[in-house]
């Protein structure tokens, strides 16, 4: 039988959050472990030009791992498990199923699971999942040198992946159900008005996707107008990664958590906490914040 190891803190999560809360409880002298997910960094890995983040200049990865060997130096633990059941309490010690078999325990744990990206739900959109449709410019971009593409959403993620795509395919549209890109960066507006393999298409939606006979995209929109295209990068927005909790963890409307309303023992941290700025900046301060919550109450246990 395998002996159950007792953490100071249990850290679901290695994005920017994940690993500030990392350092600050292990450099605090708590026995740490982060369970990662199913990869280093979440969103912030799928970064390929960090800007905005300051005193940084590289890939949203590089800083990943960054943080990572920095949070390590001061001895936390991190494995790449995802949890997938978090049972037990403040006064039992808390006890996480993780996607191995195996649980870990811990007398606190700090919630930095993140957001993913929101899926489309149209006719055709789950079944061509991987073979045209795409959630991460980053991850298959590369795929489509000198094609063309169509990205969807309005925001700085969709400018985003469009000027990340310019460089790679031949032609990019953006499609965009309103009228202008009223929620995205002025610079990353600019940016993709200056770039001339980029085209924006406003007021438009989409109803349906489908294969056409020599294996490209025929994307329908709600006006019945059709677009060929090579693939679909979809950038609508995300969901807060919440699913491995009871319902009795209260989530706000969008299924964020609330930090005041975390049973005892259990503290928050991101883009998974209710009513943050999903930015890398945002994200570390609340890690910072959530560590030193987490520190101090294991100080008066």
């Amino acid at each position: 039988m395998n002996e159950i190891i007792m953490y100071d803190v249990l850290i679901l999560g290695s994005g920017p959050a994940g690993l500030t809360a990392a350092l600050y409880c292990a450099r605090a002298g708590k026995k740490t472990l982060v369970l990662g997910g199913d990869r280093l960094g979440g969103q912030t890995a799928g970064i390929a030009v960090l800007e905005n983040y300051p005193g940084w200049a590289g890939s949203g990865l590089e800083l990943a791992e960054f943080m990572k060997k920095q949070a390590e130096i001061f001895g936390a633990e991190i494995k790449f498990v995802s949890a997938k059941e978090v049972a037990g309490d403040a006064e039992s010690a808390f006890n996480i199923l993780c996607d191995d078999g195996k649980r870990y325990v811990g007398k606190v744990v700090i919630i930095a699971t993140g957001a993913s990206p929101r899926k489309l739900e149209i006719d055709g959109a789950r079944e061509l999942f991987g073979r045209g449709v795409s959630y991460c410019a980053t991850c298959d971009g590369f795929f489509y040198y000198g094609k063309d593409v169509v990205v969807m959403g309005g925001g700085n993620s969709a400018l985003n992946d469009a000027l990340y795509l310019a460089d790679i395919a031949k032609n990019v549209k953006i499609v965009y159900r309103k009228g202008a890109f009223t929620r995205a960066e002025e610079v990353l507006r600019n940016r993709v008005s200056e770039r001339e393999n980029i085209e924006c298409l406003f007021n438009t939606d989409l109803k349906k996707i489908a294969k056409t006979d020599d294996d490209k995209l025929c994307i329908t929109t709600t006006a019945d107008q059709e677009i060929i295209c090579d693939g679909l990068f979809v950038a609508i927005g995300h969901e807060a990664n919440t699913d491995y909790l009871t319902e009795d963890v209260k989530r706000d409307n969008m299924g964020r958590l609330i930090p005041s309303e975390m049973p005892k023992g259990m503290f928050v941290a991101g883009d998974v906490e209710s009513e943050i700025k999903m930015q890398i900046a945002t994200a570390v301060g609340t890690g910072c914040s959530a560590a030193m919550d987490a520190i101090a109450y294991l100080n008066q246990l």
